[in-house]
């Protein structure tokens, strides 16, 4: 079935102003246009954020829709999968945030607007791990985008993460994925959007 609605989630400390994101918004708003796309701001508080994409998504017909993760919003976006039983593609997603982000408890700046800060409380760790899916089967059909060359995340430990997953393994590139444009002919077809490209 088409995909005619994608969700997509940003990572920690990012926004829907992450080059990707962008990149995919603007890709559907030229050649799919009849797919709704959304792409929330999440606040810093775990709960709060799948809270809000919860409700925002509770009248989305499961079948056809997807959602696309990056780092922590891969994190999520295998949550979100298990809860609607969609399609998931995961782009250098974390694996473990309640054990990498406890170093983060504190004030934070916005990657791409450093004069927006949030706070970043200790509950938050718990909050993730309450959402940790690690151990069930996938839920939906899942794509995996991973580099070696990530920075912040080990990719063996992501692919391990998603034994199931459809995989692009990138020799290079970097957290953010900065060639992401090359790769999103994969991700889409992997997609299926509704519509034929114009």
């Amino acid at each position: 079935m088409p995909t005619t609605h994608l969700l997509y989630l940003h990572g920690f400390r990012s926004s829907p102003q992450s080059a990707k994101a962008r990149l995919m918004a603007q890709y559907l708003a030229h050649q799919h246009p009849e797919v709704h796309w959304w792409c929330p701001q999440l606040p810093p508080s775990p709960r709060a954020a799948m809270e809000l994409v919860r409700q925002g998504i509770a009248d989305w017909p499961h079948a056809s829709m997807a959602v696309v993760g990056s780092s922590l919003g891969g994190y999520y976006a295998s949550w979100v999968a298990q809860q609607a039983r969609c399609a998931s593609v995961l782009l250098n997603p974390a694996v473990d945030p309640a054990r990498d982000l406890v170093n983060y408890i504190g004030e934070q700046s916005a990657w791409h607007d450093p004069s927006q800060h949030f706070y970043f409380r200790p509950e938050y760790v718990e909050e993730l791990r309450a959402l940790d899916t690690r151990g069930l089967p996938p839920a939906g059909p899942e794509f995996a985008l991973i580099a070696k060359g990530d920075e912040l995340l080990d990719w063996r430990e992501m692919v391990g993460r998603y034994p199931y997953a459809k995989l692009l393994l990138l020799e290079g590139s970097d957290h953010g994925l900065s060639d992401f444009a090359a790769h999103l002919p994969a991700v889409l077809e992997f997609l299926g959007l509704a519509g034929a490209a114009r």
